[in-house]
């Protein structure tokens, strides 16, 4: 499936911002519901759009708007990425085509970029499996990492591509440096 990045402009699209943020559930991210309060904030904190910051809608095809994600520490050399999909959205497909979408954004647009990280819930199966299929390495996993409202907190897995991966299209595995033996 083609996916579009599209600018998100914090003053044009506030009320669409808004909608999709309170109208959609987000299991797998702290903020699983958020009110228009919360949104509100989020758009007047400078979330979607600014120097270290760059939001875009998701646009699939015929499908449409299907969600959004933000580009975050955008100047540093390893950006951080926050994706949230529609409810109705989910579980067709979409994750890694997204990814694609917003890696290649990220090493054609950010020259500084050398890596390209995500997190997740370790029990969100679909995400940890974009991000495999996209040429992502898991890197990390930290226990009780990722806080859970009104539960136990979650393993955070931690993703991330190489710049030098995404040019030559290959998957450098980990090197594990364990001088000891462990």
């Amino acid at each position: 499936m083609d996916v579009t990045l599209v600018p998100i402009s914090s003053a044009r699209d506030r009320d669409a911002l808004i909608r999709f943020l309170t109208e959609n559930d987000f299991p797998f991210h702290v903020g699983t519901r958020l009110t228009v309060q919360d949104a509100q904030e989020r758009i007047a904190g400078g979330r979607f759009e600014g120097p270290d910051h760059a939001g875009f809608w998701i646009d699939a095809g015929t499908a449409g708007r299907v969600g959004y994600a933000v580009l975050d520490d955008l100047a540093d050399n390893a950006p951080l990425f926050d994706l949230r999909l529609a409810t109705q959205y989910r579980g067709q497909g979409l994750g890694v085509p997204v990814l694609r979408a917003l890696t290649n954004y990220v090493f054609t647009h950010i020259p500084e970029a050398s890596r390209f990280e995500g997190n997740t819930r370790s029990d969100n199966i679909a995400m940890r499996k974009s991000f495999r299929r996209a040429g992502f390495i898991q890197e990390a996993c930290y226990r009780d990492g990722w806080p859970v409202s009104g539960a136990a907190p979650m393993a955070s897995v931690a993703y991330a591509i190489l710049r030098r991966d995404w040019e030559s299209g290959t998957t450098t595995p980990l090197e594990w440096d364990d001088p000891a033996g462990l």
